[in-house]
């Protein structure tokens, strides 16, 4: 049955966006990152959501609480910012057949 005003291409598109935004969060969840900070001495592990996943420090800082924690946000930091540029890569992979406008994403 085919509704007026083209409203059945307006739902065969929704489908299609929810199917890409569905595959969009798949791509997302499957993102894992690794950043140091300190030449190495704190290393993080994150996933695509900004869990972290695991935290390595080396036993020569833990001396030092100001210099651990300066490194492990800035080891945190680092790891966000991969996170969201690859999320931002997948995305435009899989948008990028649309035509969209660049930037737009």
């Amino acid at each position: 049955m085919k509704l007026p005003g083209g409203m059945g291409n307006m739902q065969a598109m929704m489908r299609q966006a929810q199917q890409m935004q569905q595959k969009i969060q798949e791509e997302i969840a499957q993102i894992r990152v690794e950043a140091s900070a300190g030449g190495g001495m704190v290393t993080v592990r994150m996933d695509g959501h900004k869990n972290v996943l695991a935290v390595k420090i080396d036993p020569e800082v833990a001396g030092d609480v100001e210099m651990l924690q300066d490194m492990v946000m800035a080891a945190c930091n680092e790891a966000a910012r991969k996170v969201d540029e690859e999320a931002r890569e997948k995305m435009a992979g899989v948008l990028g057949g649309l035509g969209l406008p660049p930037g737009l994403f």
